[in-house]
C-alpha cells in the first residue's frame, strides 16, 4: 500500500477525507449542473403555486364581490360595530394587565421587596419632601410678614 493521502486497515480509513476530490464519484461541473436543476425546478413550481393561489383569489373576488355589494348595508355597520367590540375587549385586556402589574408592585413595594424603580421612587418622594418644606416656610414667612404688615398698618391708625 502506497497511497500518500490515507492509510486503511481492513473497511476503516485513517487521514484521508471521505469527499476528496479524487474519489468523488461526480465531477465538480456535474454537481452544479444537478444544483442548478434542483433550484430551477423547486423554483418553477413554488411561481406555479403562487399563479394557482393569485388565479384562486381573483375567481374567489369574482365570485365574492356581488354578494358584498349586495349585502354591504348589512356588512359595513356590522364589521364596524364588531371591530369597535373587539378593540373594547382589547383596551379593557389591556387595563386588567396593567392594574394586575401596579398592583404587584405595589404589593412587593409594602412587602419589603425592592421591585424595579423603586430607587427612582425614592428620589422623587425626596423631592416632593423637599419641595413642601420649603412651600411651608414660604407660606409661614409669608404668613408672618403679612401678621406684622397688619399690626403696623392697625396700629398706625389709631
Amino acid at each position: 500500500m502506497t497511497d500518500h493521502h490515507a492509510r486503511t486497515t481492513g473497511s476503516y480509513s485513517y487521514g484521508g477525507s471521505p469527499y476528496d476530490i479524487h474519489t468523488s464519484s461526480l465531477s465538480q461541473p456535474s454537481r452544479q449542473t444537478v444544483k442548478f436543476i434542483t433550484a430551477a425546478t423547486i423554483g418553477v413550481t413554488l411561481v406555479f403555486l403562487s399563479g394557482l393561489i393569485l388565479v384562486g383569489t381573483v375567481i374567489g373576488l369574482i365570485i365574492a364581490t356581488p354578494l358584498l355589494v349586495i349585502f354591504s348595508p348589512i356588512l359595513v355597520p356590522a364589521a364596524i360595530t364588531l371591530s369597535l367590540i373587539a378593540g373594547g375587549f382589547v383596551f379593557s385586556g389591556g387595563c386588567g394587565v396593567a392594574a394586575i402589574a401596579a398592583l404587584s408592585w405595589i404589593y412587593n413595594y409594602v412587602s419589603g421587596n425592592r421591585p424595579v424603580g423603586t430607587d427612582n421612587l425614592e428620589y422623587a418622594k425626596g423631592l416632593i419632601t423637599d419641595k413642601a418644606r420649603e412651600v411651608k416656610e414660604k407660606a409661614k414667612d409669608y404668613g408672618n410678614y403679612a401678621q406684622a404688615r397688619g399690626q403696623e398698618s392697625t396700629q398706625g391708625t389709631y
